[in-house]
């Protein structure tokens, strides 16, 4: 499974908007190893980042700006002369989100309209993968979602992808704009630094001897997906967009194993030798789905994909990035 071909890549003109996070660091060093022509479009210069640490930085072509602006965009996608675009970038913290609707939404939703716009009035782009989320479906009482449930966030982080969701759809079905979406579960791996995700925040707490911490009474249920196949899941994806079935479709992709907070945090404990460091139990998040996982039925019917990576693999390779990682800082 996840047989995206790097050939198909080779030499092709890529945008990666979000190049500099985690999802987009690991995409854009595959597309690089593929041997693709990437631009990434970068806000702030993180010198500490992954993708300034691994030297990629000095191997693609960077156009500095943010999505408010719709020229440098244009201009991004026209002087590179862009094939396909990868639309990454968004401010992706729930917490954040809580505390600052409106640069969420000018992020998650102008910046979408933004890109979407641009690529339309350059025309040039014939593959365009647009980063929504599992948040996008809201609060259901069946689970795991399909692709059919209703987008029906509401709380800020959820509505924002909802509206770009289907803000993209929309320039699909007006202006018949190449577009797919997907919406994806919750990423791990090696190299994410937002360090409240329950993930890398908890090996990094538990690296410095301390008990980790869960904001939650530790019961939400979510689908964990290691983030190179979710690399695989977007090279895969836009390189079906070719196919009348596929364009214009958005695709979930998870595990269908979904885990508790507390079960998550567990399986590091043990990976990692400490479970003598019980779990700080806060019981004080608000403004959160409650439980979410996702089918990935259609994406295995439509395109041959299903995650490759196993949790407890995943995370002992996890658990050793960060160990590495942290090490200088005396972790």
């Amino acid at each position: 499974m996840n047989s995206y071909s790097p050939a198909f890549w080779q030499d092709r003109s890529v945008l990666v908007t979000g190049c500099t996070g985690f999802l987009g660091a690991n995409l854009t060093r595959t597309l690089v190893d593929a041997g693709a022509r990437v631009t990434g479009l970068v806000r702030d210069h993180v010198h500490d980042g992954v993708l300034a640490r691994s030297g990629l930085l000095a191997r693609i072509n960077i156009v500095y700006g943010d999505l408010s602006k719709i020229q440098t965009l244009q201009r991004a996608i026209g002087e590179y002369e862009v094939d396909s675009v990868f639309h990454l970038a968004a401010q992706a913290i729930v917490g954040v989100a809580n505390r600052d609707p409106v640069s969420t939404f000018q992020a998650n939703i102008e910046g979408t309209w933004n890109l979407l716009e641009a690529c339309r009035r350059h025309g040039t782009a014939r593959r365009i993968v647009v980063a929504s989320s599992d948040k996008a479906y809201g609060d259901h009482d069946v689970l795991p979602y399909d692709e059919t449930a209703a987008l029906q966030g509401r709380h800020p982080y959820d509505v924002s992808k909802s509206c770009a969701d289907l803000i993209t759809l929309a320039y699909h079905h007006t202006y018949r704009l190449p577009v797919a979406i997907t919406r994806c579960g919750n990423l791990f791996g090696g190299g994410d630094l937002n360090f409240n995700r329950i993930v890398p925040g908890t090996i990094k707490t538990v690296l410095s001897g301390q008990r980790p911490l869960i904001r939650s009474d530790g019961s939400p249920l979510r689908d964990y997906i290691h983030v190179m196949d979710a690399v695989a899941a977007y090279l895969l994806l836009a390189e079906r967009l070719d196919d009348p079935a596929v364009v214009g479709q958005a695709f979930n992709f998870g595990t269908a194993q979904p885990l508790s907070v507390l079960e998550i945090t567990h399986k590091i404990l043990q990976l990692m030798q400490r479970e003598d460091l019980v779990p700080d139990v806060r019981n004080e998040a608000a403004g959160e789905i409650l439980h979410q996982y996702l089918s990935s039925d259609k994406a295995q019917r439509l395109l041959g994909w299903a995650p490759v990576a196993q949790v407890d693999g995943g995370l002992a390779e996890t658990i050793a990035w960060y160990r590495d990682f942290l090490a200088p800082q005396g972790i």
